[in-house]
């Protein structure tokens, strides 16, 4: 059976997705004109199957194998190889050395105090903003996410990455944005607009890998050993220079795009939706009593904002889509999928889909308590991917922004900035277009 989808286009398809405003749209239209399986023209790929439909990706969770030309924009941080697209058996390994650092509770409790206090320090600062200023979210999130992956992966070095020397973590970010804005701009084909642009963007590399060398040689110089922190394990496992750069490289890109983003959108929704907001306040309040902050246990006694941040990144998944390439034909229902073709994660339209989601748009943290998620098939909430590619740092990002929340909601009200529209945009991340604005002020003691 043939697979629907639009018809081809001699460019690729640039054009289709560039009409409706990225990719990240253009998922949600394919799949609403064409169903839940859709084929389509992808940059980088010259036909792609996309799968909204959970069940479905069941037949596709076993794929190791991402398509490496929509992974080249990423090609530049890297120095021994695009590690996005490593072969599956170097893949394995290199994998389960970032589980033994990202994951568990051990690890997460040994800084969870440093944590708290980088979320207070922020809480503090917004609690002294004059009546009515303005505060952007994204901005000030991914900044803070950045000091908190900086301590937890970097260990002692960390402080550098994040931002202790001149223009902090700030500059890291826009450093970041620098690099990838230009280079997703190659991929899409992106007229230059500014001709300073690409310059712009290798000098922002450059920093970025000074930084980060800088990092390992703070680390180095301290003479740790073992497997306490991201550095410490990739010696320990004799990874090479390079490796060891480009695995710090793209932890810091991953991990402060995922929190901070996630971290923003649950509050720009808390903002729109006053009684939601006024139910996860009362939860901490019961909790904490008259503490500031929770401890890790105290987490775990939180059921309800869990649901507000689930409910949060089904709306607005930090990655709103991920990629595979089969290497064998593949059965996906009643169509048939030969090997070597992209097979197109489109997570925002699975956590969009109405088979699944009733009134999907809606915010309802309560499609997250036990019952509703056991009615579910399981890939139908992937914010984090699924199989083998899934985000190795999906359990520490979820108690990082966990924390942040409780820390700032306890302490502060959040409101938005009237007249303000809020666009989600593709970059890299699902970014909003001009940021998310709102006013802060102090919860009354």
């Amino acid at each position: 059976m043939r697979i629907p989808g639009p018809e081809r286009q001699e460019d690729g398809g640039l054009s289709a997705i560039a009409a409706v405003g990225g990719l990240h749209r253009y998922q949600l239209l394919l799949h609403e004109e064409y169903g839940p399986v859709v084929r389509f023209q992808l940059p980088g790929a010259d036909a792609a199957v996309s799968v909204a439909d959970p069940v479905l990706l069941e037949a596709t969770a076993h794929l190791d194998k991402r398509p490496e030309a929509l992974f080249a924009f990423l090609d530049p941080l890297c120095e021994a190889g695009n590690l996005q697209v490593l072969p599956a058996d170097e893949h394995t390994s290199w994998r389960r050395l970032l589980l033994s650092v990202f994951a568990g509770r051990p690890a997460h409790e040994r800084h969870f105090a440093r944590f708290t206090e980088s979320a207070r320090e922020l809480a503090d600062r917004w609690a002294e903003t004059a009546e009515g200023e303005e505060v952007e979210l994204q901005k000030e999130l991914t900044a803070l996410s950045l000091r908190m992956i900086g301590g937890f992966a970097l260990g002692g070095g960390g402080g550098e990455a994040g931002g202790e020397e001149e223009g902090g973590a700030d500059r890291v970010v826009v450093a970041f944005e620098e690099v990838l804005t230009e280079h997703l701009g190659r991929l899409y084909q992106v007229p230059r607009t500014d001709p300073h642009a690409a310059e712009r963007a290798e000098a922002a590399l450059a920093y970025l890998r000074g930084r980060v060398d800088r990092v390992v040689a703070a680390h180095r110089s301290d003479g740790r050993t073992g497997r306490s922190d991201l550095i410490g394990a990739l010696v320990e496992a004799g990874e090479s220079p390079a490796r060891i750069r480009d695995t710090v490289m793209m932890t810091l890109l991953a991990a402060h795009h995922t929190t901070g983003v996630a971290v923003s959108w649950t509050l720009h929704l808390l903002g729109c939706h006053p009684d939601v907001a006024d139910r996860v306040v009362a939860e901490l309040d019961r909790v904490l009593g008259d503490r500031a902050a929770p401890d890790y246990g105290d987490l775990r006694r939180l059921p309800y904002l869990d649901r507000v941040l689930k409910e949060s990144m089904r709306l607005f998944p930090p990655g709103p889509y991920g990629a595979r390439e089969t290497d064998e034909d593949l059965a996906l229902g009643p169509y048939k999928i030969p090997a070597g073709t992209t097979v197109f994660y489109p997570f925002w339209a699975v956590h969009l889909n109405p088979a699944y989601w009733p009134d999907p748009e809606r915010f309802d943290p309560e499609r997250f308590t036990p019952r509703e998620v056991a009615g579910r098939p399981r890939l139908a909430y992937i914010p984090f991917g699924i199989g083998p590619r899934s985000c190795e740092g999906a359990a520490l990002a979820t108690v990082e922004a966990q924390l942040v929340l409780a820390v700032l909601l306890k302490r502060l009200r959040f409101r938005p900035v009237p007249g303000h529209e809020v666009t989600p945009v593709e970059r890299f991340v699902l970014w909003a277009r001009d940021g998310i604005r709102m006013t802060v002020r102090a919860r009354p003691a």
